[in-house]
């Protein structure tokens, strides 16, 4: 024979399924092994809707302000971290929280500043805000760096987070302002008088008139936190920030909550190799990771006794030591590789006081304890929350509301606002995923995919 027969030529594939081909009974049990244990451990992290919305509007239109001296109240403020040298913003959000709720209701306006106040900041705001205007220094044991930080290397940090063009992270008070507000803020003696705080922050701009008392309705419908605004964290920021949250909920044995479980995206990756995933950043010791979404701080109404009691107290006490408001050091590598002699890579960046807020929230409470206030037109630097006027609810012939004339709207059949001033036909300038996952729990409908997938740009 001149020539060998022709034969099909054997690829690394097919070489490779000839070997396994005795093999294949037990390789196939162990796929669907894998399959289940993944498929069982996503099924952990599904979020159970309840029969009924847990978390509604206090009001769907405008209200009637009770003015009586018998009108119910709490023990509230209104607070403002600010600078002798914002006094024209403070100003404008003053003059706009006054126009559109506190004319009605009355409220004090603790302002908090870590420098003595100059005359002209309290003059201008003791002529504007009408419930009374406290003026408060910062201890300095409360705004600076813990005690048990080396100082020069926090120092450090900070200016090569500048250099590195993080957000804000070259700026030492930035870090002492996210550190002040993770957990001093709450245990401040100016502020032991009261049970609940609004936050704002200088040049914010509210929409609608607020003509219902939040904190009453909070109180009363057995509520511990609200926001209007919720956004995904820069990835950058906090890499460590889950990790050190879920380790002390592992510790503490604390549940895991629907707004927990809102907060976590599952590993579809089998055990062992979700576990050697749980050294990157974002990620808990299981290997699962935090969707980074927070509810936005700049706006809070809430339960100052929450964030005084114990159990946050001992996680912000956690936090500290760790110094992550000024240097953070999270491993991004496995613990099955090294790189020279160093088993971590250090991240110099900085824990931002809403996340910290909103993990602990998410750890700590049920979903619905957690308020959206949906019906409050807002907005704080470039993000804004604008609801739609509510049909037939402006009570436009109210003496009560009258006043300083609003620019109303038109009114939309799905409209909740009052005499909003702002479009409300688009009522967000942000995705609203964020907003759709951390309100979840609280839904008795589900978003279907197509849904999921718009709300990364709706």
């Amino acid at each position: 024979m001149l020539f060998p027969p022709l034969t099909r030529p054997r690829g690394p594939l097919r070489t490779l399924l000839t070997r396994l081909h005795p093999y294949r009974i037990p390789l196939t049990l162990l796929l669907l092994a894998l399959l289940t244990e993944v498929y069982l451990h996503n099924s952990y992290y599904t979020i159970h809707h309840p029969a009924r919305d847990l978390d509604v509007p206090f009001y769907t239109s405008c209200q009637e302000p009770d003015l009586s001296p018998s009108a119910p109240r709490e023990a509230a403020a209104i607070v403002m971290l600010a600078r002798n040298h914002e006094v024209e913003k403070a100003l404008r959000t003053v003059i706009s929280i006054e126009t559109h709720f506190n004319r009605w209701f009355h409220y004090p306006i603790v302002f908090l500043n870590d420098e003595d106040w100059d005359p002209e900041f309290v003059s201008t705001m003791n002529e504007t805000v009408s419930g009374g205007a406290k003026f408060e220094v910062i201890p300095k044991e409360e705004w600076g760096f813990p005690a048990n930080i080396n100082q020069d290397r926090a120092r450090e940090a900070i200016n090569r987070q500048g250099q590195q063009g993080v957000l804000y992270g070259g700026l030492e008070s930035y870090h002492h302002m996210c550190r002040f507000y993770s957990g001093k803020f709450y245990t401040l003696k100016a502020l032991r008088e009261y049970k609940w705080y609004w936050r704002i922050e200088p040049d914010v701009e509210f929409y609608c008139a607020l003509t219902y008392d939040p904190f009453v309705e909070m109180a009363k419908h057995e509520k511990v936190y609200g926001f209007t605004v919720a956004l995904p964290k820069e990835p950058a920021t906090c890499p460590g920030l889950f990790r050190a949250v879920a380790d002390w909920k592992e510790e503490q044995d604390y549940r895991t909550t629907e707004l927990w479980k809102a907060m976590v995206s599952p590993s579809w990756l089998p055990w062992p190799i979700r576990k050697m995933m749980s050294g990157l950043g974002h990620r808990d010791g299981r290997g699962d990771g935090w969707n980074l979404c927070h509810y936005w701080s700049n706006f809070e109404i809430a339960s100052l006794d929450f964030f005084r009691s114990n159990a946050y107290q001992d996680l912000f006490e956690r936090l500290d030591e760790r110094g992550g408001f000024y240097e953070e050091r999270v491993s991004t590598l496995t613990p099955f590789f090294r790189l020279g002699k160093n088993l971590m890579l250090i991240m110099r960046k900085q824990w931002g006081d809403a996340p910290v807020h909103s993990l602990a929230l998410a750890m700590l409470l049920d979903s619905h304890k957690v308020h959206h206030f949906e019906d409050i037109g807002y907005r704080h630097d470039w993000y804004f929350q604008c609801p739609a006027n509510a049909p037939g609810g402006q009570l436009l012939q109210s003496e009560v509301l009258g006043g300083p004339a609003f620019e109303v709207r038109e009114e939309r059949e799905d409209g909740i606002g009052c005499r909003c001033e702002c479009d409300g036909s688009r009522t967000r300038n942000h995705a609203s995923y964020c907003l759709n996952r951390l309100t979840q729990p609280n839904k008795s409908k589900r978003l279907g995919t197509l849904g999921w997938v718009r709300s990364w740009w709706a």
